[in-house]
């Protein structure tokens, strides 16, 4: 499970990854590795989320989800897959945890 605040945690089954070629210099192994991830996380029909969350996800993060509700976020910022994938999991619930928060009105 991973945790994206103190209620609510995802369940890893219900990330897809996919291994691309990672863009820009790389040496020998440039156009032979796939060490680039791409995460998919389908906040509309995810089982991990109470109603309220994902109503809330869907609205605050409208501009970075697919027609199908699918949250997609690249990572290639490493030489690796596992380092980049842990990294694609680390962005994903930072995004989460910070659109979940409850905004303060201004007075």
């Amino acid at each position: 499970m991973i945790e994206i605040t103190t209620d609510i945690s995802i369940n890893e089954t219900e990330l897809q990854f996919t291994f691309i070629r990672s863009p820009g210099p790389g040496g020998q192994n440039v156009n032979k590795v796939a060490t680039a991830v791409l995460l998919r996380f389908n906040v509309r029909t995810s089982i991990s989320l109470p109603e309220e969350a994902r109503l809330l996800l869907l609205e605050r993060l409208a501009h970075r989800l697919t027609t199908q509700g699918d949250l997609i976020i690249k990572a290639s910022r490493f030489r690796t897959q596992e380092t980049n994938k842990q990294d694609a999991i680390n962005r994903l619930v930072e995004m989460l945890s910070r659109s979940l928060k409850v905004q303060k009105k201004k007075t």
